[in-house]
């Protein structure tokens, strides 16, 4: 008889996390700054499966292990900052509680009356899989944790009509910073990401030239990020900043490609180079095209005659 899969441990509010991790309650009910090296309590249990219903940014270093979020790791043997929104499964495997760092865990309800409470869902990186964390400088670790000290010191002041403001604007700094660095380790990581946007390319061939959206359809950008063990959103944003186009422009590029030449090399009418494009109707064929070439595909084929 097959054991009932355990339940992970759900946290609704920091409060309740707090207590977890035999904390003392937090300063504030929506916003907190936890210290690694304060928690006392055996977190083994818990750490096989959480979900925490706000949001929960982490600097760790030293740390030996990895950590799950969805259905990939974290590979935290160099330390790191990573992002994590509400409702996600997250565990730890085979960790060693030899670590330190800081966690600021913030409620959605704390920022919702901000403008960042619309604009967080624009910093993609809260999408990013267990493999892309953040790696950081000296001088990065130096703004990232001044940035904690900073929420830290306004957490342990007198309340205000001002406090929250600026723990907010201060939270936005944060993921400014870590966008700008983002773009700085796609830089520094140029070599390891041509190689993905070498396969990327080699996976568009394979659809374009083999047929393959005959039967599949237009690829799309989960399935090359499955294909290519990154996320959506992190393999967009590598691409636009090597590029300065994200992944479903480079796949617009290559169907475009494709249906230049076929256009200006074969018979088949445009329907037919629709459908063998994996276009279901020739008429969004036909807007993509002329959006992209200025052209529609019959004034594109009439141009070689």
């Amino acid at each position: 008889m097959k054991t009932a899969a355990k339940q992970p441990h759900i946290f609704n509010s920091i409060s309740e996390l707090h207590k977890a991790l035999g904390l003392p309650k937090p300063l504030h009910p929506l916003v907190s700054l936890v210290d690694y090296g304060e928690i006392t309590a055996d977190t083994t249990e818990i750490s096989k499966g959480m979900i925490f219903n706000f949001y929960k940014i982490s600097y760790k270093k030293n740390f030996k292990g990895k950590v799950k979020y969805g259905q990939n790791y974290y590979d935290f043997d160099e330390g790191g900052l990573s992002f994590i929104s509400p409702n996600q499964l997250i565990s730890a495997v085979e960790t060693e509680a030899d670590y330190g760092g800081y966690t600021l865990l913030f409620h959605p309800d704390f920022i919702r009356n901000f403008p960042l409470g619309k604009n967080i869902k624009n910093y993609g990186f809260f999408s990013y899989s267990v493999s892309e964390t953040l790696h950081l400088s000296e001088k990065e670790k130096e703004i990232i944790i001044g940035i904690f000290k900073n929420i830290e010191y306004e957490l342990n002041t007198a309340i205000d009509q001002i406090s929250q403001d600026v723990m907010v604007s201060q939270i936005e700094l944060l993921l400014n910073y870590s966008k700008r660095f983002y773009n700085r380790q796609f830089i520094t990581r140029k070599i390891a990401n041509n190689d993905i946007l070498i396969k990327l390319e080699e996976l568009l061939s394979a659809y374009f030239d083999t047929e393959k959206t005959l039967m599949t359809g237009l690829p799309t950008v989960q399935q090359l990020s499955d294909q290519l063990n990154v996320t959506p959103h992190y393999l967009s944003d590598m691409l636009r900043t090597l590029t300065g186009q994200n992944t479903q422009q480079h796949i617009h590029n290559k169907m475009i490609e494709k249906a230049k030449e076929l256009l200006s090399t074969t018979n088949l009418s445009i329907g037919e180079v629709a459908y063998q494009l994996g276009f279901e109707h020739p008429q969004s064929f036909n807007k993509i095209f002329k959006r992209k070439t200025k052209l529609s595909p019959v004034e594109f084929r009439n141009s070689f005659n």
